[in-house]
Parts: structure tokens; sequence; C-alpha cells
């Protein structure tokens, strides 16, 4: 990813593929949006997004339940899947109530998403702050090369520093970069995918995209799996114009995906089965 221009952010969206991605995900959004359901019922399909959410973002990371055992469990200690599932419900909880402090120290809240996450799970003084050198991180979903200590303290102060600055970039670039980029990095010792898909959601929701929550991507990112998921991901790794525009390209397809769910809800509300 260049940093050279002003607005790099905005150069990404430039690339082969990504505004014709950036022009359909706006244009799902707005039919969900737009749906009479929403007008009455817009909270029941707000919860009911971060449920499908959590849902998918825990199948990525390796606890892959059914949408109906997520609902019906109340404890999510015990075993590592559990775990997971509880650690991505407590997530997407969490993301709503940080909008404001991400647009003004992305850093705090990327500490705080992984105190929410790891809730107890890790030793305390590894808990909300970036991995120091030699400390081993466990995220088995991606196996790309693992960045240094200092290599990820200086591209987390980059990716903070363009996220406070702004961009005209769309909601879908930055969401799809903020997202890529902590993937690549793996800054904490354990959560780090859950963490990555909790910002994109953050980035989604106070862009004005996605003000209500409903366009939950980790649906779409679990409905295309695991292996799409890695493949993208490895090109956006490349640093290629190519690959970055193939990764944004289908995070803007998750988010579609999600958006479908969500009309799904919507229609379900309205025939009175949900």
């Amino acid at each position: 990813m260049s940093t050279t221009a002003s607005d790099p952010l905005a150069t990404l969206g430039a690339l082969p593929g990504v505004p014709d991605a950036v022009d359909s995900v706006r244009k799902a959004a707005d039919r969900v949006y737009g749906h009479r359901v929403m007008r009455r019922r817009s909270n029941e399909v707000t919860a009911e997004a971060a449920l499908r959410g959590s849902r998918g973002s825990a199948a990525l990371a390796g606890a892959d339940w059914n949408l109906e055992e997520v609902r019906r469990r109340t404890d999510f200690s015990g075993e590592d899947e559990a775990r997971t599932v509880g650690a991505a419900l407590r997530l997407t909880a969490e993301a709503g109530q940080l909008l404001s402090i991400w647009r003004q120290s992305p850093l705090r809240v990327l500490a705080r998403l992984h105190l929410v996450a790891a809730g107890g799970a890790a030793p305390d003084d590894a808990v909300g702050r970036p991995r120091l050198a030699g400390e081993p991180v466990d995220e088995p979903l991606i196996e790309a090369p693992l960045p240094g200590a200092d290599e990820v303290a200086g591209r987390l102060e980059g990716l903070s520093q363009l996220v406070i600055a702004g961009s005209a970039a769309p909601a879908l670039v930055t969401a799809a970069v903020v997202h890529g980029e902590l993937l690549a990095l793996r800054p904490f010792g354990s959560h780090n995918g859950l963490v990555a898909r909790t910002a994109e959601r953050v980035v989604l929701i106070g862009s004005g995209l996605d003000p209500k929550s409903i366009c939950p991507a980790e649906v779409g990112h679990a409905e295309q799996g695991r292996a799409a998921y890695v493949a993208a991901f490895e090109g956006y790794t490349t640093g290629t114009p190519e690959g970055v525009a193939a990764w944004i390209a289908h995070c803007g397809r998750s988010v579609e995906l999600g958006v479908r769910e969500s009309t799904a809800v919507c229609e379900a509300l309205q025939r009175g089965a949900a």
C-alpha cells in the first residue's frame, strides 16, 4: 500500500474494478435501508444483524456454529470454540460504542477491542497492547509472514494517522484497508482476525454507509468461505494494484451478502415469521 500520495486511500479507490464494487455496495445498502420494515423495526434488524455477524466472524476463527446454537447458548466459557463465539459476540456489542474514539484515536479502540475479545483468556500484561519482540501469535487461519514488533508499531501508527487525517475514499475502501492491514500485522498475541473484522464494522458504521449496523460484512466473509477469504487477503499482502483491488472487491461482496442476509430478516419480520 503506497502512502506517497496526499490521500493514499482515495488513490486505492480509483483502482480498476474498485469503483464498481463501491457503487454496488452503496446501492445494496440503500436498498435495505429503504425497506419498509426499517421504518418501524430497525432495532430488531440491527440486533439480528449483530448476531449473524458475530456468528460469521467466529466461523472464520474456527468456531463454525449454526445460528440457533449461538442464539440459544448462554455460557461461552469452557472449550475453545465457545470462547471464540463469546469473543465475537462481545466485540460486536462493543463496536457501536467506540465510534467517536475511533476517529480520534484508532489505537485506543484497537486496544479496547483486544481487551474485550481476550476476556481474561490471555496473560494480563499481553492484553490490549501490541505484541513485543519474540512474543508468539495464535492466529491459525492466517499463515502470511509475521512482521516484527518494530514494523508492527510503525505500520499501526501509519494506519492510525490515515484514519485521523480522514480521506475522500469511499467507506468500503477504508474498511477493507483497515481490515487487511490488521490481518497482515496481527498486532496482538491472539484474536487478531476477530479484531480486524470488528474494526471493519466500526469503519462501515462510522462512515455513514451503515449507521444502523445492518450490513454485516462478517456474514459475507463467512459465506464466501475461509479459502476465498485467505486467497483474497494474500492478494492484499502482495501490495500490487491487482491484489489490493481484489481484496477490496472481496470485502465489497461480503458487505453485499450481509445486506442480503438483513434483507431476508426484514422480509421475515414483515411476514411475522421472526
